[in-house]
Formats: structure tokens, sequence, C-alpha cells
């Protein structure tokens, strides 16, 4: 996008980073970990003046791929009591506090190792992964990246029907920014 989209307004008052850190809060996620890579430095001091609380942690592989976030994270939020992980990425910040709750909710009800948020063939975000998976993901090929897992690891039980426009929403250019802007926040 030629931008940092971290830092991108939405136009209510909120960054793509504030407004996704803004929803898990509100569905009763207690721990929000942002893994930051390139102009971390720029992302953490726009995202100061919000007052929200959330734990940073930098990549300095970022360029190596979305799985070596990922891993980063993990090693972040892996420790006893943790029974699972939500992912998202910055580019996809329009989902409701309805459809994340629903995800936890579906993962509390059922134990799948991965839970999506699901339209027709669509699967969004954001995702949950059990720690079950951890180690795996660990271990997966980085080229590969995450998808194979959880490919592996979807199941009718897991895969979530969500009427949540925001979930399947992934703005990658300028032209995607721009409809957003133009059509508001909300969706």
């Amino acid at each position: 996008m030629g931008r940092t989209k971290a830092t991108l307004p939405l136009g209510d008052g909120d960054t793509f980073l504030t407004h996704i850190i803004r929803t898990f809060l509100e569905a009763g996620v207690d721990d929000v970990v942002v893994v930051l890579g390139h102009d971390a430095e720029a992302i953490v001091s726009s995202f100061a003046a919000s007052g929200l609380p959330a734990r940073f942690v930098v990549n300095p592989q970022y360029d190596r791929g979305q799985l070596s976030s990922l891993v980063v994270g993990l090693g972040v939020v892996d420790r006893p009591g943790i029974a699972a992980t939500l992912v998202t990425l910055v580019d996809v910040p329009l989902v409701s506090v309805a459809t994340v709750r629903a995800v936890i909710d579906c993962y509390r009800r059922t134990g799948v190792p991965v839970v999506r948020p699901t339209s027709g063939s669509r699967h969004g975000h954001p995702l949950l992964i059990s720690r079950t998976l951890f180690n795996e993901l660990r271990a997966a090929d980085p080229i590969a990246g995450a998808k194979p897992i959880v490919r592996a690891h979807a199941s009718v039980a897991g895969d979530l029907p969500v009427d949540d426009e925001g979930a399947f929403r992934d703005i990658d250019t300028a032209d995607d920014y721009a409809r957003v802007i133009a059509a508001g926040p909300e969706l």
C-alpha cells in the first residue's frame, strides 16, 4: 500500500490497529499481543496515545513472512493456562465484536483445534488456534506457512458461518482503503 497499515485512520478516531484492539477487548479478550515488524517504532508511537492495553513484541525477521510473526507471538502467549490464541492481520481491521465473541464461544463449545469465520467458501479472521497446534506451527515450513496446518485441522465444527463482511474484508491497496473510508468503518 505504500504506507504503514497499522497507523492508517479509519475515520472513527481509530487507526487500523486501535480498532482491532478495541474490538478484541470489547469481545472479552484479556491479553492482546501485537507482533510488529516494519516501522515498529512508528506504530508503537502512534498507538501510545490510545491508552489501550496491549503488549508489543518485535519480529526481527518479519521479512520471512507471516508464519515468522505468528511464531514470535506464540513465544509470548504460550504459557500455562493458555488454551488457544486468536490471530488476525492488521489489514483485516473491520471484524465485529460479535464475530470475535462467536469464534471464542465456538471454541469453548467444541474444543476443536481451529475455529475460523466462514461465509460460503471464504475463510476469514480472527482465526482461533488451539495450544495443541502451537508446536506444529513452530515446526512448520516457513515457505508454506500456517495454512497447511490450519487446513489439516479445520473441521465442520470449527468453520463458523458469520454474517460479518468485516471478517473477510482484506484492505491491501490504496483503492481498498479509499473504498472503506468512503463507506465508513461500519460495513
